[in-house]
Order: C-alpha cells, then sequence, then structure tokens
C-alpha cells in the first residue's frame, strides 16, 4: 500500500436524535444520526399498521364505475 494517502481511522462517537449514543470506528469523529437501532421502528416492534382494507375498498369502488361503464357499452 501507498503511504499517506489513506485517511486516518478514528473511534467515532455516533450520536442519534433519540439521545442513545455509541462508539464505532470511522473516518470522521462524531457523527450524528436521525434513527438508531435503539428507535427504529423495525427493532423496537412498535410498527405502525396500515389500514391496508380500507385503500383496496376505495381501489374497489373506482375500479367498480369502470367496468360497469365498459359492460354498458358492449351491451348496447
Amino acid at each position: 500500500m501507498k503511504k499517506d494517502i489513506h485517511p486516518t481511522y478514528h473511534q467515532s462517537t455516533l450520536r442519534c436524535h433519540c439521545g442513545s449514543e455509541f462508539v464505532s470506528g470511522s473516518t470522521k469523529e462524531s457523527i450524528s444520526v436521525e434513527i438508531c437501532s435503539r428507535c427504529h421502528p423495525f427493532y423496537t416492534g412498535k410498527q405502525k399498521l396500515v389500514d391496508s382494507a380500507g385503500r383496496i375498498e376505495r381501489f374497489l369502488k373506482k375500479y367498480e364505475k369502470h367496468t360497469a361503464a365498459e359492460s354498458a357499452e358492449k351491451n348496447t
């Protein structure tokens, strides 16, 4: 390897917006992140459930109007 071309490697402090901090290695001395494993919904188990049934019903309602208009055109 060539000398003096690689960045310096530090023990970095990573800070999350939720307040947790942990130490890791990086070329930066301190890093600020928006979300970490302590506050991410996947890891905490507090996931939001999307009302997909309501969305599907709305889509089918719109699609019924479209199919009804097509079938009326075919019958005439």
